[in-house]
């Protein structure tokens, strides 16, 4: 496994598009913090309280979500796209292996990325916005459970590039279940529409980064049913990576 990882790693850091596609990560994170604390300095009658800092410091990670999940698909789906996929077939047969050192490496790279990319988030709305007072556990919550959603998006993506191999059609499908499905969602009527909603991909999964209650899910367990989505796109492709021609 140890010679998977490092494969990985050196396909990870020498792609551009994925160097770049972090970068966009990092700079929508940033970009959405200046913004909406700015506005919301200009906007106040007195100064911005702490909480809403941290809040507005993390607006951005609805959009930086996507390109997490377009990395995670441009991952295993631009190995299908080249047939480099064959190489690595023919490096390492048993493909769960290949598979598993593909989602160890991205986890990692990706948590600590968006991690670092959120609490500078917030980093940058507290010193535009000056809030009177802020406490360091809330912010430091707060970064970890918008790195964690953030890797989690990105190994959505990467289920469904392994599920679907078609770049295009894998970001569509990560796209609409991410972001236009769990607003569809929040349409339905009556109580049955709510309670499908509360446990819809995504709007199951921000909880842990607004540390909120839904009313049927708290942050980690509305995080936990994220999860077994993920696991259910990332399962699903392990299957069909077994089973299919590379």
């Amino acid at each position: 496994m140890i010679d998977i990882f490092r494969s990985e790693w050196t396909k990870i850091r020498s792609v551009r598009s994925t160097v770049w596609t972090l970068a966009v990560t990092a700079v929508l994170m940033l970009g959405f913090s200046a913004l909406t604390n700015a506005s919301a300095k200009g906007a106040a009658d007195g100064p911005v309280p702490g909480w809403q800092a941290i809040i507005l410091g993390l607006t951005g990670t609805m959009l930086a979500s996507l390109s997490m999940a377009t990395l995670g698909v441009l991952v295993i789906s631009s190995e299908y796209r080249t047939g480099g996929i064959r190489t690595s077939i023919m490096a390492v047969p048993r493909r769960i292996n290949l598979l598993t050192g593909k989602i160890v490496l991205f986890v990692a790279v990706s948590l600590v990325v968006c991690t670092v990319a959120s609490a500078a988030a917030i980093g940058v709305g507290v010193a535009i916005s000056q809030p009177p007072s802020i406490e360091m556990g809330e912010v430091a919550r707060a970064s970890l459970g918008s790195g964690l959603y953030l890797t989690a998006c990105g190994l959505f993506g990467l289920g469904l590039g392994t599920l679907i191999r078609h770049t295009p059609g894998a970001i569509v499908s990560a796209i609409a279940l991410i972001l236009v499905l769990p607003t569809m969602a929040n349409q339905l009527p009556g109580e049955w529409g709510a309670s499908v909603a509360a446990y819809f991909t995504t709007n199951a999964g921000l909880l842990v980064v607004s540390g909120q209650s839904n009313g049927s899910l708290g942050p980690w367990s509305g995080f936990a049913v994220y999860l077994a989505w993920v696991a259910a796109a990332v399962l699903a492709g392990a299957v069909l990576m077994q089973r299919r021609d590379a």
